[in-house]
């Protein structure tokens, strides 16, 4: 893996016009919550055109299953489906999953994942604040109740500011 880039990750699915959003930790970040993470989680859109753009990037970036040794790729039937992939990349950890939470697609959650502009010219969806935090609210796992605060600092603040 060259260095973690989830950057280019992002601007590559951007670019190839695949029907994504940004949700896990990579979407707090992107709102501006002050905390890292070690990979990019995304929910795509499951229909067959946008499945095949997102698997003609997923070659660019050499994207096979995590903890494999036998470095399976993903195909067509795996990424229509609601499942979850972990995969890692030339540029990092991406996450492919057909739905979140209770079986959120993203025709789910497009309408609580707004527009943000990643680079000038490049706009990406990701999860809202209050979305993510009623997500990590419910899944409950350590890691999640960890990050609560700081999220639900950062939407305070937005709010503040809008």
């Amino acid at each position: 893996m060259k260095t973690a880039n989830p950057v280019e990750i992002l601007s590559r699915l951007a670019a190839a016009k695949v029907e994504f959003i940004v949700v896990g930790m990579a979407a707090g970040v992107l709102r501006g919550a002050p905390v890292t993470t070690i990979d990019v989680d995304i929910v795509h859109l499951r229909q067959p055109d946008n499945v095949s753009r997102l698997l003609s990037v997923l070659g660019q970036l050499d994207a096979v299953y995590r903890h494999d040794p036998r470095r399976l790729r993903p195909n067509e039937s795996h990424l229509t489906g609601p499942g979850h992939h972990l995969l890692t990349t030339i540029y990092g950890d991406l996450d492919c999953l057909g739905t979140i939470g209770d079986g959120e697609s993203y025709d789910d959650l497009c309408a609580r994942s707004p527009d943000l502009e990643l680079r000038p010219g490049l706009i990406i969806r990701v999860l809202d604040l209050p979305t993510l935090i009623a997500l990590k609210e419910k899944a409950a796992r350590p890691k999640d109740l960890a990050v609560l605060p700081v999220l639900r600092a950062t939407l305070a603040e937005t709010l503040k500011r809008a």
